[in-house]
């Protein structure tokens, strides 16, 4: 509808120029030739003007991803780190926990993995909820099927690694153990 109004108000236009303009004239190939030029060639600098806007919101796009997501190979190298850790942790007794020449060495690990937590959080990356959730195959990896009478079959029942996202994108997946029907 605005494109009519538009080409009525370009044709009233022109009808107004070409008062007194004898009538031969108008009536020109020559004219009418130079008129379709003039118009492929507005179409062809609108169409420019659209494209250019596409590139620049496509670069624009582009940049911010870099952004976001710049961290993504050097996230996944620390991933092992925090596996370790989570390890070295899980490896140590409770009764060597409460040992006296252990506690500050059990304090210094759990003191590195809730700082590595916190720069994860700082930096768009948070951990994949995996235990007691059905398999989501966008966000865990079976590694192992376990008969189980308790869970329902295709239930995370164990988590062998955990899984990270960096933001709205997996970085790793969570392997998991899920839960089928007993034999």
């Amino acid at each position: 509808m605005t494109e009519q109004k538009t080409q009525s108000t370009e044709d009233a236009a022109i009808a107004e120029e070409l008062k007194g303009v004898p009538e031969d004239m108008i009536d020109n190939p020559e004219l009418a030739k130079l008129r379709e030029e003039l118009e492929t060639a507005k179409q062809d600098v609108l169409y420019a003007r659209a494209e250019t806007q596409n590139v620049r919101r496509r670069l624009e796009k582009d940049v911010a991803d870099t952004r976001a997501y710049a961290a993504t190979g050097f996230a996944r190298d620390i991933l092992s780190v925090a596996d370790n850790l989570t390890r070295a942790l899980s490896a140590i007794p409770a009764d060597l926990r409460e040992d006296e020449k252990l506690k500050g060495i059990v304090a210094g690990i759990e003191a590195t993995g809730r700082e590595i937590d916190k720069v994860f959080t700082n930096h768009g990356i948070t951990r994949i909820a995996a235990m007691g959730l059905p398999l989501d195959p966008n966000q865990h990896q079976a590694m192992i099927e376990v008969p189980s009478a308790d869970a329902e079959a295709g239930t995370v029942v164990q988590e062998l690694q955990a899984g990270y996202m960096i933001k709205d994108r997996l970085l790793r997946p969570a392997m998991v153990a899920v839960a089928k029907k007993p034999d």
